[in-house]
């Protein structure tokens, strides 16, 4: 069953009037054939163009959808015999992170990623995606372990941001993500990075900073949360819509100014509505982006990485 936003409703209205009216057409004789097709049209039109012209703001909510695929979705509908590699051989195991061999259409890679959970006891075990210094030293300790055996490095990010917590603090958070930055940019083999929901501030650039960065189409990507941006600007989250539309956090706005280098389209209504689809798409981008990447030299794939971070605001 499908959760709606708050502006889906319309179209949430339309469907729940569909299904009232096929179950009045399956209890009796009444033929409602013709005007069950004529909402249906209705309802799929209005779809598409309330998600054609999505403000930044609901294109965050949307990317923050409960029911959009995750980290584990990617896995077990667009990966094949993933082998998940666990701890940092420092402190512990982080499950906000996770990460291991796999198989993307034949290719060996190693796939890392942010997993927030799909639902409350799931999300407490993830932490809801947000990474803790563990999660970031298991993801360079996997990043180098694909450089030696030569495997192309494939992330999937969806963070609200890192663990903000004393705990990550005391343990080096800001140092841990400092030197998973540096490990995929010093990676000798190629890397590509899929922000698939939320890329929330650092957290997210330390598994980001790859030599091709894609995008799905109606997820976020930002130094700061909306709702942070605006308690700072306005000392109030009520303010987050002006936030979402000043900081140019969609994948839109983030091709236009080189900070992506290509957006992957959803299914119409968002990747909540046909996950398969989704990470079909996005699978089959990233297969062919390490394909472009694969003759590539490691100083050719570092000078790159280098490169593309370094144009960045250049306009």
């Amino acid at each position: 069953m499908i959760s709606y936003l708050e502006f889906e409703k319309p179209v949430a209205a339309l469907e729940a009037r569909i299904t009232e009216l096929r179950q009045t057409a399956a209890q009796g004789d009444v033929d409602l054939a013709s005007e069950i097709r004529r909402l249906e049209t209705k309802s799929a039109d209005l779809l598409v163009s309330t998600y054609r012209a999505l403000t930044p703001w609901q294109k965050t909510q949307v990317a923050r959808h409960p029911m959009r695929p995750h980290f584990c979705d990617f896995v077990s509908l667009g990966f094949e015999d993933f082998m998940p590699l666990g701890g940092d051989r420092y402190y512990g195991d982080d499950q906000a992170i996770i990460g291991g061999f796999a198989r993307l259409k034949g290719r060996r890679v190693m796939l890392i990623g942010h997993e927030k959970g799909n639902d409350t006891q799931s999300r407490i075990r993830h932490n809801f995606g947000m990474g803790k210094p563990e999660g970031y030293r298991k993801a360079i300790r996997l990043m180098e372990m694909a450089g030696r055996f030569g495997l192309p490095v494939v992330t999937l990010v969806d963070t609200s941001g890192a663990f903000p917590g004393v705990e990550a603090e005391e343990r080096g958070q800001a140092e841990a993500i400092a030197r998973s930055t540096e490990a995929c940019l010093a990676l000798p083999v190629p890397m590509v990075a899929a922000v698939v929901g939320e890329g929330g501030s650092g957290g997210a650039v330390a598994l980001a900073s790859a030599e091709r960065v894609l995008m799905l189409e109606h997820a976020v990507y930002s130094v700061i949360s909306p709702e942070g941006c605006a308690s700072i600007l306005w000392r109030t989250s009520e303010k987050a819509a002006d936030a979402a539309e000043a900081m140019k956090v969609t994948a839109q706005d983030l091709l236009a100014l080189g900070v992506i280098d290509r957006i992957v389209k959803e299914p119409v209504g968002g990747a909540h509505r046909d996950p398969a689809a989704a990470i079909g798409a996005l699978t089959s981008a990233i297969d062919e982006e390490l394909t472009a990447l694969a003759k590539l030299p490691a100083d050719k794939l570092r000078a790159r990485r280098e490169e593309r971070f370094l144009r960045i605001g250049e306009g």
